[in-house]
C-alpha cells in the first residue's frame, strides 16, 4: 500500500483486454494503465495511451465493476509512465 492506496488487482484480464493496476482508497477506485520504455526514442510512454486505448479501458473498468459487484464509488483513470528509471503518475489522465 502506498499513499493510502490498496492494490486491489494487477493485470486483470478478460477476453476484451487487460487492466494493469486497480487501486482503491476509500470510495475511490483507480484504474491505471502502465506504459514503460527504456528510452524516449519513440516519445513519452504516456503518449501511447490514445483515444482507442482510453475507450477500451473505460469498457474494461465497467466490466470489472460489474464483475466484482463494486458500486457507489468514484472512479479515476491514471496513466503511469515509466521512462528508464523515472516513474511519472498522471492522475485523472482521461
Amino acid at each position: 500500500m502506498h499513499a493510502g492506496y490498496e492494490v486491489v488487482d494487477r493485470n486483470w484480464r478478460v477476453a476484451a483486454g487487460e487492466i494493469d493496476l486497480i487501486l482503491r482508497r476509500g470510495a475511490l477506485v483507480v484504474f491505471a494503465e502502465v506504459k514503460a520504455r527504456a528510452t524516449d526514442a519513440f516519445g513519452d510512454p504516456a503518449s501511447a495511451v490514445g483515444h482507442q486505448k482510453q475507450a477500451r479501458l473505460r469498457r474494461l473498468a465497467a466490466m470489472w465493476l460489474d464483475t466484482t459487484k463494486v458500486h457507489g464509488v468514484e472512479i479515476r483513470f491514471d496513466v503511469v509512465s515509466v521512462l528508464g528509471v523515472r516513474v511519472t503518475v498522471i492522475e485523472a489522465a482521461f
